[in-house]
Order: C-alpha cells, then structure tokens, then sequence
C-alpha cells in the first residue's frame, strides 16, 4: 500500500544515494580502488559504515560516493539514474541536493558541475515526468558558502530552487556563514539549513532567526525545547512556540537519525511529538545509500513505530509539497492533480467502503 501512494522528497543528498552497482562501474572506469567489490559487499560496507551513532563518522562514506563523482559523464549519469529511482517508488516531487564544490576534484568548475546534475535531472524528467528541483550545497567547514549561494542564485531558471550548509554541524555555527545567508535574502530566494542534529537548539535558533531559514534539516534537538509526557507537550520554549506558529517546516529523517546518535532509537525519535502536536513536519531519507533506506521505507517506519494511518501519510506528503520551493501554482497543480487523487485512489482500492 506505502509503496502505491504518491511521494514528495525534500531532503534527498545526491551524493548519498548512489546504486553500488553504478560506484562499481564508475570505479573501474576511473582505476579507483573501493573497499569492496561487489554491489552486495559495497552496500553493505556504506551502511556499516554509517550506523555508528556519530555524525562525523557517517559522512565518512561520502568521500567514496564523491571519487567517482568527479566528471561531467558521471554526474549526468547519477543524477539522471536517481530520478529513476524516485519514479520507481512514485516520487511525484522532489528536492535533491548535493555540494558542487566536493566534485571538483579533477577539474571540473562548479558551473559545469551544476550543468552536469541538472542536465541528468532534466533527462531523468523529461523520461519519467518526476518533476524536481535542485538545491546547493555550501559544507560548513569552508569559506566559500557565498560564492556558492551566487551560484544557486545564477541557475535559479534553469532548475536550481534553494541554498543549504551541510556538514558536521559540531564547531561550524550556520551564521558563520552570514553573508551567503543574507545574499540569498536579498535575491529572493530560499534557505534550508542542516540544524538541530549534531548540535543543540542554539543551531536551530541561528538557523531560523539569524540565517533565515524557510525550511529546517532534521531538527532533532528541537525536542529539547520542549517539556513533554508521553507524546503530549505541557510546556514549550519561545523557539519551540516560533517554529510551530510560523510552521516552518521541519525535514524528518527518521533512519538517519538514528545512525547518526541524533536520537537514540526510533522509538525515542522526537518525530512523533512533533507531527502529533500539529507541527509541520515531513518524512524524507536523507541519503538513500548509507541509510539502507528509501522513502516507502522511511512512511512505513513510521506507520509501524508511530501508527501512522493512510490519512497521517497523506497529510505528511501534503505538508512536504506546501513547503517545497517550488512556485505556489505548481505546488497547488501537484497537491490536486496528483497526490489527493493519488491517495484517494489507494483508499478505494484498500477500502472500498470507506
């Protein structure tokens, strides 16, 4: 049934949901060596690697992902092959986003980096009608966070709909990056920043009211924010009050947070204290590869440890397309067009009667 229903994905990292079998073949192109040599021994090498409760150690992994990310051949042929996998599991919308500056490696300039992604995106489109839009990166730990918000800027008509920071969030606040922020302000554009995962809620207060934020990464830690008994909040902080009162969207990665040690279980995940208590908060993967994971996956996690009914579901997925960066009359085409159709027709389908 998950797998039937129409999907929105708004935090999709390109470099994290590569198929082993594709890292294989682009290794052997390049003479790259990898830890393993099968699609079953890699795959299995990324999730280990991932599931160790420590942020900094999961994004270890990225360094393979990224080798064979380093020509324009290879980027057009991942990005174009990921929109295949989101049709797969009937993605009608989604935002990927990947850090053009960590494909660089062998040449490549960060113009024709994003030309690369957007052309495979576009094919993988134009292939399978998913409509998607890209947003850019900027890694905490650099320098160059405004030359790549004037980049996300330059290609906002050729498919390009948001800025982040990704990055170990330990050590490297988002207003750091200050000047980036208030650049995509200025051009009216659209902020989503990783915030509240490795670090505390001092990184989603920077995050919201110093940078701007229209959309916030994970979020965990809002939690600690928050007096709570059993899933019912008796009392929340200003921050808290903020997030829910504006509704700002909160991008939920449910498998991810729990390698990472951001929560300790899914059980414990702050999601359903979230969703019950009427924030807006959406189901997304966050890198399919390291995770083991898809977005059918992370709907019926959260089916099974938070009994989500079809109805909850729908409302997530309606909530992710309300806060996609996309113009407001495509959002209302999709919601009406696709997904409440999408939804009505799996209702019938599973019951009749109802």
């Amino acid at each position: 049934m998950i797998r039937q229903v129409p999907k929105v994905e708004l935090h999709d990292h390109l470099d994290g949901s590569l198929k082993a079998e594709t890292i294989i073949e682009l290794a052997a192109e390049e003479g790259i060596s990898l830890p393993a040599r099968t699609p079953e021994e890699l795959s299995l090498w990324f999730h280990r690697g991932a599931d160790r409760k420590n942020l900094g150690l999961y994004l270890e992994g990225f360094s393979v992902s990224c080798s064979v990310m380093q020509s324009r051949k290879a980027l057009t042929r991942v990005a174009y092959e990921h929109i295949l996998t989101l049709h797969e599991e009937n993605v009608a919308y989604a935002e990927i986003r990947f850090a053009p500056v960590l494909h660089t490696e062998k040449g490549l300039n960060l113009e024709e980096v994003v030309e690369s992604v957007l052309h495979g995106l576009e094919a993988g489109k134009a292939e399978t009608g998913v409509s998607c839009g890209l947003i850019l990166c900027a890694m905490r730990h650099q320098n160059i966070s405004l030359e790549i918000a004037e980049l996300a800027v330059a290609f906002r008509e050729k498919g390009v709909v948001g800025f982040d920071i990704a990055g170990d969030e330990y050590g490297h606040p988002p207003k750091k990056h200050l000047d980036a922020f208030q650049f995509i302000k200025n051009r009216n554009f659209n902020i989503t920043i990783h915030a509240g995962e490795a670090f505390g809620i001092e990184s989603i207060w920077q995050a919201v009211q110093i940078c701007g934020a229209h959309r916030i990464g994970h979020a965990t830690r809002l939690l600690e924010d928050m007096v709570v008994h059993n899933s019912r909040i008796e009392q929340m902080g200003s921050l808290a009050h903020y997030i829910q009162d504006k509704r700002i969207p909160l991008e939920i990665c449910l498998s991810s947070n729990v390698q990472t040690g951001a929560t300790p279980s899914l059980d414990e995940h702050p999601f359903g204290v979230y969703f019950r208590n009427n924030f807006r908060v959406m189901l997304c993967t966050d890198n399919r590869l390291m995770s083991d994971t898809s977005l059918t996956k992370e709907m019926g996690l959260a089916v099974r440890h938070f009994n989500l009914t079809l109805r909850d579901l729908e409302k997530l997925t309606i909530n992710a397309m309300k806060s996609s960066f996309v113009h407001y009359e495509e959002r209302l085409k999709i919601i009406y067009d696709i997904l409440k159709p999408g939804y009505a027709k799996v209702r019938e389908l599973t019951n009749p009667n109802a």
